[in-house]
């Protein structure tokens, strides 16, 4: 028997991911390296007659077939047209594979190393490959998965986090109080920059999912692809101070504009999209308490301090947001 409340991953033991790959004509040799992922669980597995492949079994409940398909679709339209993402191995006609209950996708192996995002050139490059994969995700929306929203990240990661017991009483009203005005003035920052453009994301582009060698890039996981405004792909690769990170953001628009333009008026929310962020993230590691990696990984969690730390960073972000948008 399979569990699938509390710890969905229970019964993916070694034999099953092994012969899940069977299953699609894959015969592994045994051995297999856990690779960092908390959402999915994420192996490499060597094989005796062919190099490595990677199998990632998906998280139960969290996406449709439809969804996980349509995210398997748009990788491949990006990697028919030379973008470097990742696309999943076909077998049998179908990207995504079943066996014994857990949904899963194969891909082949790339190496690289992180990034040097202090590095301008890097950042330019970098710009390049997301005005062509912005270029591409512009040409027709998804029809399945969903946007990026106030009501999804940010009202319904409060809701769920106030119905439970994850937050101290004494901090309880606070942190709600503190939340509630940070949402609020996330909405405003949407409302002032109007009807920007939506269109198909990578969702999560952040260092760690950019895999970078001598060659350039490739883009993987792109479990988190959704609907939503161009600067989402853009702005999680700035850091440090409000010059270093308007220098590090002309650098990524030099190369992203030789392919695809961007609204301005996007820059007025990267404050909003990064507060609903971080009130997303707290939901994110309660809705996952359940499965036995998480209280292990984020043992901070649900403790005094945490949600101390939480409310000064939603202070903090509120007062970003009503500073001027970085100048690009």
């Amino acid at each position: 028997m399979i569990a699938r409340d509390g710890a969905p991953y229970d019964g993916l033991s070694p034999d099953r991911i092994l012969d899940a790959l069977d299953s699609v004509g894959l015969r592994g040799d045994g051995r297999l390296l856990a690779l960092n992922s908390f959402e999915n669980r994420v192996y490499q597995a060597w094989r005796d007659d062919a190099p490595p492949v990677v199998v990632k079994f998906y998280r139960p409940a969290r996406w449709t077939d439809d969804q996980i398909r349509e995210e398997h679709a748009f990788v491949q339209q990006l990697a028919e047209r030379e973008i470097p993402a990742v696309p999943p191995l076909e077998f049998r006609g179908a990207t995504l594979n079943e066996f014994d209950g857990y949904r899963f996708a194969v891909y082949e192996r790339f190496g690289g190393r992180a990034p040097e995002l202090d590095r301008r050139e890097t950042l330019v490059r970098i710009g390049r490959y997301i005005g062509r994969i912005h270029a591409i995700g512009a040409i027709a929306p998804f029809s399945s998965r969903p946007a990026l929203t106030v009501a999804e990240f940010g009202v319904a990661s409060r809701d769920y986090l106030l119905q439970r017991d994850f937050l101290p009483p004494d901090l309880r009203t606070v942190w709600q109080g503190v939340v509630d005005h940070a949402l609020e003035a996330a909405r405003s920052a949407l409302q002032r920059a109007g009807q920007v453009a939506l269109l198909r994301l990578h969702g999560d582009c952040h260092g760690g999912n950019v895999l970078w060698t001598d060659a350039g890039a490739h883009f993987v996981d792109f479990d988190d692809a959704r609907m939503g405004p161009a600067i989402q792909d853009l702005w999680m690769l700035l850091s440090g101070e409000r010059a270093e990170m308007e220098a590090q953001l002309a650098a990524l628009l030099e190369g992203y504009e030789e392919f695809r333009g961007l609204d301005r008026r996007e820059l007025i929310v990267i404050e909003a999209l990064r507060t609903l962020r971080l009130v997303h993230y707290c939901a994110w590691i309660a809705r996952r308490w359940n499965d036995p990696a998480f209280p292990l990984a984020f043992p901070w969690f649900n403790t005094q301090r945490y949600w101390q730390d939480r409310i000064l960073e939603l202070r903090e972000q509120i007062a970003a947001m009503d500073e001027p948008p970085l100048d690009a």
